[in-house]
């Protein structure tokens, strides 16, 4: 179920250049994000094969997405917990062929830039497809085959799918489609597309402080840009974690207790010099 979505390609963080971040330790790219497990982040699977979703109740008042959204299913990922079979049961999203040509923006580990804003209009005009495989299984996929001229890399990003949750990078279908949506200016269609999932809403709340600034930039180089300001602020936040633990003055258990407090030595009355006692 996971994707190859992001972190693999030519230039900044979402590159093969800047992928040797997302191989750090994930902590330390965590630290600026609030990192709690929601209770809807669970593995659960519903009887009819998908995982908890929002109550159908809601339907009718939910954003129609009025531009195609597809993806190539290499059918790597248990159909229990696929979240682009979840999309195509919903109605959400068509399956392409392998070789058939899309002309919209394809989030694709393949890519050579990063999605931005400036691609609003490709996405409003042709829409938005993804490439639905496993991150274990990259090498298997003929991306040779899957046609389309506007190939995109995803910027850092947090997955908050029950598979990879807390990882950087690893996205799964859902999400790599509603962080192209958002980042290009499509709210509504990204949230449309997290409603169908019971943990949907933990990926805005996590990558919230992310997605904002990647949409203040114009072009995929002021993106890449902003991702690598946003990586050199969590390592930043990282080390300064690091070295006030391994500080032993800013430890606080290593201060004097107040309540055991030694006095001075005091002269006694008759003039000789005797320890005073201990508090």
């Amino acid at each position: 179920m996971v994707r190859g979505a992001s972190s693999r390609g030519r230039r900044g963080r979402g590159s093969s250049n800047g992928s040797r971040g997302a191989r750090r330790q994930n902590k330390r790219f965590n630290s600026g994000a609030d990192m709690t497990r929601p209770d809807s982040a669970v593995d659960e699977v519903a009887e009819d094969g998908g995982d908890e979703s929002t109550s159908g109740d809601d339907v009718e008042d939910q954003v129609q997405i009025d531009v195609p959204v597809a993806m190539w299913d290499f059918e790597h990922c248990d159909p229990r917990r696929c979240s682009g079979k979840r999309l195509a049961r919903a109605g959400l999203i068509q399956d392409l062929r392998v070789g058939q040509r899309f002309r919209g923006i394809v989030v694709s580990p393949k890519g050579k830039l990063v999605v931005s804003p400036s691609d609003r209009e490709i996405v409003e005009t042709h829409g938005l497809a993804v490439v639905e495989c496993s991150w274990a299984r990259l090498d298997e996929v003929p991306f040779g085959k899957i046609a389309s001229p506007h190939e995109r890399l995803l910027p850092y990003l947090i997955a908050t799918n029950p598979v990879n949750y807390g990882k950087p990078w690893r996205l799964n279908c859902v999400e790599a489609l509603a962080a192209a949506f958002y980042i290009t200016g499509f709210d509504s269609y990204a949230e449309r597309l997290l409603a169908a999932f019971g943990w949907g809403h933990s990926f805005w709340e996590v990558n919230r402080q992310f997605i904002v600034q990647y949409k203040t930039c114009n072009t995929a180089e002021e993106v890449s840009a902003m991702q690598e300001k946003i990586l050199r602020d969590l390592e930043t936040s990282y080390q300064e974690s690091r070295q006030a633990h391994d500080n032993p003055e800013e430890d606080d258990w290593l201060a004097p207790n107040p309540n055991h407090v030694v006095a001075k030595d005091v002269e006694s009355e008759d003039g000789n010099e005797g320890d005073a006692d201990k508090v």
